[in-house]
């Protein structure tokens, strides 16, 4: 496990530290708060959160699909597949689980209180997309520990997930402005920070939507996707340059 831990450290700094470049050298919109200030309250609700895991659980995901292994649990353990597919479904099948976790925390009064610290970010950069109250993080990492021991996924896909889910946290709510045209090619295979950013909108019936961290297509296929988004996003895209636009503001 101490392998682990070195490559999703790895990935988490080194992506950190790109998106970060990239915030600075092609920023989408102008921030309004002091940096210096949000990153500091940022990092340490970040800070808090391994070791609030570490307090109720003994094993992290990986270590669980290890031990279903051994044990036979789960229903891909108890299939007849090939290691590579069982790894596909296994990243496939615990993305769901995350988008299905993100739409009950929206619809559960008591989860909204605990998800409210991540929409609260009085801006919009990388750092928003690792800022969960501490509670929330406990929650969600129960519900992939069940989720693995339930489903058997290998070690492998349960690793992938893991590192991908920070990873593309950090860049679907990171201030880069991406080119529309490209930005229309890349949300067809993972969540862009321009179609994620409409999640973060003050108006209700846009912050209950685009619910996708990894894959953007649980949105398409369960009615959650907003549509009339790309439109807004042309119609602003004159804009983006000029100071005056909050980053807090819809597209």
């Amino acid at each position: 496990m101490s392998t682990e831990i070195t490559i999703r450290f790895g990935f988490f700094f080194g992506i950190f530290v790109l998106v970060a470049i990239c915030e600075i050298l092609a920023p989408r919109r102008a921030l309004t708060t002091s940096k210096a200030r949000r990153w500091f309250a940022n990092l340490v609700i970040i800070g808090l959160n391994p070791l609030s895991v570490r307090l109720f659980f003994p094993v992290l995901p990986a270590a669980m699909a290890l031990l279903a292994a051994e044990r036979q649990w789960g229903l891909l353990n108890n299939v007849d597949l090939t290691y590579w597919l069982e790894a596909a479904i296994g990243v496939i099948a615990l993305d769901f689980t995350i988008y299905l976790q993100h739409v009950l925390h929206h619809a559960i009064p008591a989860l909204w209180r605990l998800h409210m610290v991540h929409h609260a970010d009085l801006d919009y950069d990388l750092t928003t997309g690792l800022r969960f109250h501490p509670i929330e993080i406990v929650i969600s990492m129960g519900i992939k520990l069940m989720m693995v021991a339930a489903f058997g996924p290998p070690v492998l896909a349960v690793l992938i997930f893991e590192v991908a889910l920070n990873d593309t946290a950090m860049f679907n709510h990171s201030n880069i402005h991406i080119p529309i045209a490209i930005d229309r090619v890349l949300r067809l295979f993972v969540v862009t920070p321009d179609m994620h950013r409409v999640h973060h909108s003050v108006i209700i019936h846009e912050t209950n939507s685009n619910y996708g961290f990894n894959l953007p297509w649980w949105d398409r296929l369960f009615g959650t996707y907003q549509q009339t988004f790309m439109k807004r996003l042309i119609e602003y895209s004159s804009s983006i340059s000029q100071p005056r636009i909050s980053a807090r503001e819809t597209v």
